[in-house]
């Protein structure tokens, strides 16, 4: 027999990037027992290498506990941590619709941040009971009451009652685990059901019901085939049970049930408002789609359950196998990493300079960033990414209208009559030290203010900029403007009209199609420059000369020139006439002129 309802609580952990989401699930885990203290390690939910490295949460994890409250029930703590950054919202999104509550973690000394604002949005929208959560509190520069009025004063939330904690020392866990079985709700059932507020008549009304529970992530094991984490609404999960897929129609027998705590435990089933884990030895990753509705074969629900809202790419880019025979690896490697991402999109390419690859669209520029980086470490792959892009939308003179995804595919100057690019809405919170130099950064971008507003001695610029421009170093340049205090955070905002041209890349004369980008018009010679500049370094001498030009249609804009290796023909002349070694040089040149 599962748990009841009323003693199963579902949360996420929501904060901008670096707040300390990850220890404090640390301490939870730790207080609760779900690890013994030899077994903990530092951020013990951030499993991949890259997050250990790089100190941030990639994947959301889900962790069950068991905490026995002051009232002496037991009580069942389903536990998400999710990633602080822009690129990783998908994920946050994923977690906050598989969940009923939220601890918005917020760092004593930083307070409010870009993204601490876009999570709680997305959690209220969720319909999520939200606990404010002060970490950090003893560190030296720490400021509760100061971050306690920022949260009323920017987000608007009540935090007369917010948890004051630490989650390195372990201040105040103890309370927050009171807080979460006393303030948030009890797990939902699915729309299916009669509605009630009578969370013992919903129970009842669960349990009767057929089997309809989310599929929230997957991923692939090679011992297991595709691993799946569910969410239970309605009636049971059980080991031998036969399931339907209703988005794929695919049929499986569940052969394993199960939970973390983070261990992985075996269970018999998987009841109403509970999550964990089921395997059918699944090998074809095709059948497993995140947001999907699982449901039994011989009883099957009425209706799918409304899943997640499609990712959107913003950055696209192609990646190319080194070696062109390994092309096959290439697209098997990206299949089983989309079914752990499911916010990766990709699509088959060619090149003419680098053969067959795949064009990907990333939610931002780190996103795309990581992904290259998992599939090189994990399946052992070197490979070629081109220049980031964004996507276009072109109108035709003869009234046709195309998406643009790549700039290869870019039509002739003379059948263009409009081309429109994304713009997005940008929040950057920011030191008012540091508002002039960032002004200037987005202006430069050829950004427009839409408001500044001052929160004590932080400011809140507003501004739409075209993604095109943010692309590629803009992040970089607000950290290193801001010593990086500033945080920085944006949402699609539709598309503009601009004035925007094809830049080739032509070496020696040929041009490289990969290196091709679109570039508004008054940008378009100092990126051509840089550009050029960047090859020079980059591409080796030869025995000839060569020459690196950008070019918009016929009309060169920037050149550089590689210069010819040659070898030292004078090297035999000691003194004597300088006609002598002119004519050795001349002869050399006539002979280089022949190459």
């Amino acid at each position: 027999m599962t748990k009841p309802l009323a003693h199963i609580r579902n949360f996420a952990i929501i904060a901008h990037i670096d707040h300390g989401k990850s220890t404090l699930a640390d301490r939870l885990i730790q207080t609760c027992g779900g690890l013994e203290a030899r077994e903990m390690t530092e951020q013990v939910l951030d499993n991949m290498d890259i997050e250990k490295e790089r100190g941030i949460t990639i994947k959301a994890q889900t962790v069950r506990l068991s905490y026995t409250a002051k009232d002496g029930i037991e009580y069942q703590l389903n536990l998400m941590d999710t990633p602080g950054h822009v690129d990783f919202s998908y994920e946050v999104s994923r977690s906050l619709a598989s969940c009923e509550g939220s601890l918005l973690v917020v760092d004593a000394s930083q307070g409010v941040e870009a993204q601490t604002l876009a999570n709680v949005y997305q959690a209220i929208d969720n319909n999520h009971e939200i606990i404010p959560v002060i970490n950090k509190i003893d560190l030296p520069a720490a400021e509760p009451e100061r971050v306690r009025a920022q949260i009323e004063d920017v987000i608007g939330l009540d935090a007369s009652d917010a948890v004051l904690a630490s989650g390195k020392s372990g201040i105040g866990i103890g309370d927050l685990l009171e807080a979460i079985v006393t303030r948030l709700p009890p797990p939902r059932v699915s729309a299916l059901l009669p509605a009630t507020d009578d969370v013992n008549a919903r129970d009842k009304a669960a349990r009767a019901a057929p089997t309809n529970a989310l599929l929230v992530d997957s991923w692939y094991d090679s011992y297991l085939g595709v691993v799946i984490l569910v969410r239970v609404f309605d009636g049971y999960l059980k080991k031998g049970q036969k399931i339907r897929f209703m988005g794929t129609g695919a049929t499986r027998e569940i052969d394993r049930v199960g939970m973390f705590t983070p261990k992985k435990i075996m269970l018999n089933e998987l009841g109403p408002g509970e999550m964990g884990f089921i395997t059918a030895a699944i090998k074809d990753i095709s059948e497993t789609k995140v947001g999907d509705t699982i449901t039994d074969d011989r009883n099957p629900v009425a209706q799918p359950l409304p899943g997640f809202k499609p990712s959107i790419p913003m950055v696209f880019c192609s990646l190319f196998p080194v070696d062109s025979s390994e092309f096959e690896k290439l697209r098997e490697s990206i299949g089983k990493l989309k079914l752990n991402d499911a916010s990766l999109h990709y699509e088959a390419e060619s090149s003419q300079a680098l053969g067959m690859g795949f064009r990907c669209g990333f939610l931002g520029l780190l996103h795309m960033e990581i992904i290259q980086e998992r599939l090189e470490r994990e399946f052992d792959l070197d490979l070629i990414p081109t220049a980031p892009s964004v996507v276009y939308e072109i109108d035709l003179t003869n009234g046709d209208h195309m998406t643009l995804y790549n700039p290869v595919d870019m039509p002739e100057v003379q059948r263009i009559k409009e081309i429109r690019e994304p713009w997005i809405r940008a929040t950057i919170l920011t030191p008012d030290e540091y508002v002039g130099g960032l002004l200037q950064l987005c202006q430069e971008r050829r950004g427009v203010q839409v408001e500044l507003t001052y929160v004590g001695a932080r400011a809140m610029l507003v501004y739409r900029l075209p993604l095109n421009e943010v692309v590629f170093d803009f992040y970089d340049r607000l950290k290193s403007l801001s010593k990086g205090y500033a945080s920085f955070d944006y949402a699609l905002d539709g598309y503009t009209a601009g004035d925007l041209v094809k830049l080739d890349v032509q070496v020696n004369q040929e041009p490289v199609d990969a290196l091709s980008m679109i570039v508004h018009r008054s940008q378009a010679e100092r990126r051509g420059r840089q550009l050029c500049e960047r090859l020079k370094e980059l591409i080796p001498r030869q025995m000839f000369k060569i020459a690196v030009q950008a070019a918009i249609g016929a009309k060169i804009i920037a050149r550089e020139d590689i210069s010819a290796l040659r070898k030292d023909v004078t090297a035999k002349c000691y003194g004597g006439d300088a006609t002598r070694k002119r004519k050795l040089l001349e002869k050399q040149k006539k002979g280089k002129a022949k190459m």
